[in-house]
């Protein structure tokens, strides 16, 4: 059950985080988109300084420099006096740069109009920031502000962004709506089994207490399974496959029971292939003490109360937590010889004191393990692990403890001459001695193991 919760979230979890990569991508998408973007920019107002470059018949169109080149020397070198170098490089005034760059003549940049100012900034900042924002609006608007220009560099990049922004945008609404599929599908099923119990309900006419603790168990349990039915989504595949998957969603289950501890995997896959997943909504009865016992429970969590009279007035009360388990007679009934057909009785009842998960074992599957593993149920080490954590024991061996405890203290504070008195009714002697007929009778209630 709890695997099958992990498999939920892990669902959930590949939705989100497909929605997050959705997401990086669209940055870096952005960024890649930006950067080109400005290098082709740069590469346009080179395109600019070269026309103005043809209206000035003196120009050298091989290379293209700064209006004053800055020489770096090495640090050995002695002639660091001078920085400027002379070239033949074609340089250009600061008239014609601010012209290209302010985009106020006749040049046409098309979609890298809004780089000028970009590139012109000494913020480095602003020269990584805005082409990532430039790249992020015209992905989202699928390029519905770009406005190339003839260029065929210009066109084939406007197509690339526009079409990426659609592939993003499209696997962007597709996770979403995955999302929202899973979600409202789980919802809408709840809905409708709700709508059937209450249907169902009112057909029946039952009264309203038991309507509402329909209601809770239904709650209860709609939110440890999450609405799925595991076992119903498996039981059509192969033996193989559907004991390998049983195994790897009940296997660490099975360990945390203290009583297969120890177990081989034969034993361990054979008991995952037969377990039963179970949800007990709190103040429910689990077993009433007399009726037979048809399953042996392995609480997982939660927790449940043992309920055992004594005697008129007097209760037996064990609280039994995770790890723990009830209906460990069904496993002294598998493993009696001779073997008797009749399901053995529950000496306690069993409730529910908070909404609790467990997992069971029917009997036949219980006998069938059992009988064919019984050289490792039938030992010493396995009859004190269940005595330790069986529910009966336990509250078998408190009442003892507690017998002889009251006795302890019954003749350590009673003197010889109380002693020599005759007996008070309501005096110590009374209630040592109602404390004996007690203990008689619980005695005869005593638990008894397979091996004995």
């Amino acid at each position: 059950m709890r695997k099958m919760q992990k498999v939920t979230g892990y669902i959930f979890g590949s939705i989100w985080w497909g929605f997050g990569l959705n997401l990086f991508a669209y940055f870096i998408a952005s960024h890649i988109a930006g950067g080109c973007w400005y290098v082709l920019a740069i590469q346009r107002i080179a395109s600019c300084l070269q026309e103005e470059c043809k209206k000035n018949n003196s120009c050298d169109l091989i290379s293209l420099a700064c209006s004053k080149e800055i020489c770096f020397h090495p640090p050995w070198s002695s002639n660091v006096n001078g920085f400027a170098c002379d070239t033949n490089m074609t340089s250009f005034s600061q008239r014609n740069v601010s012209t290209c760059l302010s985009g106020k003549g006749s040049f046409a940049y098309g979609i890298y109009l809004g780089a000028l100012p970009v590139i012109s900034s000494n913020s480095l900042a602003v020269k990584i920031l805005y082409p990532i924002f430039w790249g992020l609006m015209t992905l989202s608007t699928f390029g519905n502000d770009l406005a190339p220009t003839s260029n065929g560099i210009e066109v084939i990049f406007s197509i690339i962004n526009v079409l990426s922004g659609l592939m993003l945008f499209t696997l962007l609404i597709g996770n979403i709506q995955v999302f929202l599929h899973a979600v409202l599908a789980r919802k809408r099923k709840m809905q409708l089994r709700f709508r059937d119990m209450e249907w169902w309900m009112r057909r029946r006419q039952l009264p309203s207490r038991l309507r509402q603790r329909v209601r809770k168990y239904e709650r209860e349990r709609w939110a440890a399974v999450t609405g799925d039915e595991e076992m119903e989504m498996i039981k059509d595949l192969p033996e193989g496959l559907r004991r390998d998957i049983k195994r790897y969603l009940c296997l660490e289950l099975v360990k945390q029971v203290p009583l297969f501890h120890g177990m081989d995997d034969l034993i361990l896959d054979n008991i995952c292939d037969r377990l039963r997943p179970l949800v007990f909504s709190s103040g429910e009865k689990v077993i009433r003490e007399g009726d037979p016992v048809q399953r042996m429970v392995f609480i997982l969590q939660g927790k449940l109360r043992s309920t055992q009279p004594l005697t008129k007035g007097v209760v037996a009360t064990c609280m039994l937590g995770a790890g723990n388990f009830l209906g460990d007679e069904l496993l002294s009934w598998c493993l009696r010889r001779p073997f008797v057909d009749r399901l053995p009785a529950s000496s306690a009842t069993f409730e529910c004191v908070e909404a609790a998960q467990a997992f069971c074992l029917d009997a036949p599957d219980l006998r069938f393990i059992t009988e064919h593993f019984r050289y490792k149920f039938a030992n010493e080490k396995l009859r004190r692990t269940a005595r330790y954590y069986s529910s009966n024991w336990r509250t078998w061996a408190a009442v003892n403890i507690q017998l002889a405890w009251r006795r302890y203290r019954a003749r350590a504070s009673t003197d010889l001459a109380a002693m020599a008195a005759p007996p008070l009714a309501g005096g110590p002697d009374d209630g040592d001695r109602r404390l004996r007929h007690y203990a008689a009778m619980f005695m005869s209630l005593r638990p008894h193991d397979h091996l004995e």
